[in-house]
C-alpha cells in the first residue's frame, strides 16, 4: 500500500504544486500595483502559510524520492522469492511425475514381455512402433537393460523441463527486476522534481515575503 499511495501522491502532487504558482503569481502580481497592503504580522499573511505548505511538501517530496526506491527494492524481493518458490515447486512436481511415468513405463514393457500376442496387437494397432517392439525383444533377452533404458529416457525429460523451469525462472525473475527499476526510476525521478519545484517556491516566496516585512 506503501507503493501505491506514494505513487498517487507523486502522480498528483503536480496540481497543487500548479495552484500554489499561480497563487503566488496573483500575491506578486498585486505587491506589483500596490493593491494589496502589507501586513507587518507575516503570521496573519496568507502568502506566509502558502510559502510554508509549499516547503512542507517539498520536505515530504523529498523524503518520498529515498523511501520509494527502498520500499520497491523490498517489493521485488518478496516477488523474486515467490518467483524461487514456485521454480522449486515445479521442480519437485516434476520429479514426481517423472518416478509415476517410470513407474507406468515399466508396468507397460512388463505386460509386454510377458505376453507376445498383446505386443503383436500393440504393434498392429501403431500404438507401439517396429522399433519400440525391436527393442523390446532386446529386453526379452536382456532384462536388466530395461532399467537403464528407463533411467536414460526419464534423465533426459527431467534434463529438457527443469531447462524449461530454469529458463521460465530467468524470464520472470528478469521482468520483476526490471520492472522495479522502471517504478523506482521514474518516481524517485518525479518525487524529486517535485520536491525542488516545491521547495523552491517555498523559500523563495519567504525570502521575498521577509524581504519586504524587514523593508
Amino acid at each position: 500500500w506503501q507503493i501505491a499511495t506514494t505513487s498517487q501522491l507523486v502522480d498528483r502532487g503536480i496540481v497543487p504544486l500548479v495552484g500554489i504558482a499561480l497563487l503566488f503569481t496573483g500575491f506578486w502580481i498585486e505587491s506589483y500595483v500596490g493593491s494589496r497592503p502589507r501586513r507587518a504580522n507575516l503570521l496573519l499573511d496568507a502568502r506566509f502559510w502558502t510559502c510554508v505548505l509549499s516547503t512542507i511538501l517539498g520536505i515530504v517530496f523529498l523524503i518520498l524520492t529515498f523511501v520509494h526506491p527502498n520500499n520497491v527494492r523490498l517489493q521485488s524481493q518478496e516477488a523474486l522469492t515467490q518467483v524461487a518458490q514456485e521454480a522449486d515447486q515445479a521442480a519437485s512436481e516434476l520429479e514426481q511425475r517423472l518416478g509415476a511415468e517410470v513407474s507406468q513405463q515399466r508396468s507397460q514393457i512388463d505386460t509386454l514381455l510377458q505376453d507376445q500376442e498383446r505386443l503383436n496387437q500393440a504393434v498392429e494397432s501403431g500404438q507401439v512402433t517396429e522399433e519400440q517392439a525391436a527393442q523390446i525383444e532386446q529386453f526379452r533377452q536382456n532384462p536388466e537393460a530395461v532399467d537403464d533404458y528407463l533411467q536414460q529416457q526419464a534423465a533426459q525429460l527431467e534434463t529438457r523441463l527443469k531447462t524449461e523451469i530454469g529458463s521460465r525462472r530467468d524470464q520472470a525473475t528478469g521482468r520483476v527486476r526490471l520492472e522495479a527499476l522502471k517504478a523506482s526510476i521514474r518516481i524517485a525521478a518525479s518525487s524529486l522534481l517535485l520536491a525542488i519545484g516545491y521547495t523552491a517556491i517555498g523559500w523563495l516566496g519567504l525570502r521575498r515575503l521577509l524581504s519586504s516585512t524587514a523593508g
